[in-house]
């Protein structure tokens, strides 16, 4: 188990042993693991990945939950073959490591799953929740990009965009109220601002007791107080995206 001091800890709590119901795929430059409901659906939702990139199992355990849910899900490589951070990597390099993975610009290779969800999958309304890192990434697309219907950022780390609130979807914002990573202070900034200039609908909600990664991470075989909070935000991510989609 991981020390949970560490700079980012989305590793706490075992992975999920699991294969993925769904394929690896090529969409131009990018892999991506999609996955399709069995009946024809027009509403997708992108997943962005944490860190530890767009193979981790836990990742793809969402995406596939998604999908039973009625959803095409695609989590793409948003480091576009750049190695994913490993658990055994030395912390000490973690900022210069992230310093060439920019969450706010995943742009290009949006638009390329974009055009591959509407020209191949048929997808009308499309969404996008991101882990982390991923997060991030879905603060930034809320703000600039037209094509998307709404988003989930779960414990997307708010440093990163902390001076741009005015979103233009829809946007749900979930967070641990025991995360080292992004203190509850700043959520609460986080929420004064979305107030003061937001014109959309969006949500703040913390969960309590939980630590960074809680939703996407396999946590309730070490401690099973926190199972209730990880089915709950589950279910609230899912409840979000049936709202807007």
């Amino acid at each position: 188990m991981a020390n949970e001091s560490r700079p980012c800890p989305c590793d706490i709590g075992d992975r999920f042993d699991y294969g993925g119901r769904g394929q690896e795929v090529q969409v131009e430059h990018i892999k991506a693991y999609i996955c399709k409901p069995p009946t024809s659906s027009d509403k997708a939702v992108i997943v962005i990945h944490d860190i530890f990139g767009w193979q981790l199992p836990n990742t793809r355990y969402i995406a596939d939950m998604l999908t039973a849910n009625g959803y095409i899900a695609i989590c793409p490589d948003f480091f576009v073959g750049q190695e994913a951070w490993k658990p055994s990597n030395d912390w000490a390099s973690f900022d210069d490591w992230v310093k060439t993975r920019d969450a706010g610009k995943i742009d290009k290779e949006v638009d390329v799953v974009l055009k591959y969800l509407k020209d191949q999958c048929g997808a009308k309304k499309i969404g996008v929740i991101g882990f982390c890192w991923g997060g991030a990434a879905v603060q930034h697309l809320m703000l600039k990009n037209p094509h998307l219907k709404t988003g989930v950022s779960l414990y997307g780390v708010i440093r990163r965009f902390e001076d741009k609130h005015s979103l233009l979807h829809p946007t749900f914002f979930i967070f641990g109220e025991k995360d080292d990573i992004i203190p509850l202070e700043q959520v609460t900034l986080l929420e004064q601002k979305l107030k003061q200039n937001c014109k959309v609908d969006y949500e703040v909600k913390i969960y309590p007791g939980q630590t960074h990664g809680f939703v996407h991470r396999k946590r309730e075989d070490i401690n099973p107080q926190d199972k209730p909070f990880i089915e709950e935000g589950r279910k609230d991510m899912i409840n979000w995206l049936n709202k807007y989609l």
